[in-house]
């Protein structure tokens, strides 16, 4: 493991050694994912959306907590445009409380409901979104921190179709919190880049996939560390829903329900439905089975390893590029003798 530490405003914030943000991977983002990434250095955020119920979710937090130690670990909470998904969440928000997490990542519209509650638990919060102007509205409503994932997320990007490098960019001159660069990351070359670019961290999900402590099937993980970063796609944007996911049998299939007029996600049955990837590829190991999240920078996966090994090479790529870039620096002219 790597002894380097990089200080920026959003490792002291969170408590990490490290730049890096883990995301939530729906289904995915457990006791083993999270531990394994916070002992490496990042900070990871476990999502109660996975489990079956708040009991099961407590029961992931404690075994979290033991594998963790002292270290802080993450909670994800996601807000959904439809109220009825969101009964839930108030009560996700207790256990994780009661269970001593202090760190969040929200998603999705309102979330000042939950600033609130998290800021007078002593927590604090980093909210991701797609929109410049949705990080703004975060920033004015109580947010520490701020994510903005582009076009090319893993996942549900949202609707904007501006990369992550363009919208930090256009953000940094209008925050005045912490910003994390979402979106494609999968080398430390671009975490060299994002720092460079005024960003204090960034958000990596696709590239952590096929480590060892992800609890998907090996088979599926395999498949994945084959793939070249030309194996992601959009599809469902036709719902307002984009998902970004890995080019198969199942998003081949949707695709051509879209171009024969689908438009609402009752249209597309069991093939949108998020348990019939986890069923289907991270249980059973078919990767043709599902709507499966992936970005490009799975490109940047050819193997199967340990996550702590993948933070470090990260770490290392970054200090390589940044000690790279330092060496073109402009220097003094030599004054005329």
């Amino acid at each position: 493991m790597t002894a380097t530490s990089w200080r920026t405003p959003l490792t002291a914030r969170f408590g990490m050694r490290h730049p890096i943000l883990a995301g939530g991977l729906m289904w995915l983002s457990d006791a083993s994912y999270v531990s394994a990434l916070v002992r490496a250095g990042a900070m990871a955020f476990m999502t109660p959306r996975s489990f079956s119920s708040l009991e099961q979710f407590a029961v992931q937090l404690r075994s979290c907590r033991e594998a963790c130690g002292e270290l802080p670990f993450g909670v994800n909470l996601t807000l959904s445009n439809r109220p009825e998904a969101n009964r839930d969440v108030p009560q996700q928000l207790e256990v994780a409380l009661e269970h001593g997490v202090r760190r969040f990542e929200t998603v999705g519209p309102s979330p000042d409901r939950l600033f609130d509650r998290i800021h007078e638990s002593g927590g604090i919060v980093i909210h991701k979104c797609a929109f410049v102007e949705h990080a703004l509205k975060a920033q004015r409503a109580g947010a520490d921190a701020i994510a903005l994932v582009g076009m090319e997320a893993g996942g549900h990007p949202g609707m904007n179709p501006l990369p992550a490098s363009l919208l930090c960019a256009l953000a940094l001159e209008q925050l005045q919190v912490p910003l994390a660069w979402g979106g494609g990351i999968g080398h430390g070359r671009q975490i060299a880049a994002a720092l460079a670019l005024g960003c204090a961290g960034v958000v990596i999900g696709t590239r952590f996939l096929v480590g060892d402590e992800v609890t998907a099937h090996p088979a599926y993980k395999d498949h994945l560390a084959r793939q070249d970063a030309f194996a992601s796609t959009m599809v469902l944007r036709s719902t307002g829903h984009p998902w970004r996911v890995l080019e198969n049998d199942t998003a081949r299939e949707v695709r051509q329900l879209e171009t024969q007029g689908a438009r609402r996600y009752e249209e597309f049955g069991a093939l949108a439905l998020g348990r019939t990837g986890r069923d289907g590829a991270y249980l059973a190991g078919d990767p043709q089975v599902g709507l499966l999240s992936m970005g490009p920078s799975i490109g940047f996966a050819n193997r199967r390893e340990p996550l702590a090994r993948i933070v470090d090479e990260l770490m290392q790529q970054t200090q390589d590029a940044w000690r790279a870039a330092a060496r073109l620096a402009p220097t003094e002219p030599q004054a005329v003798q």
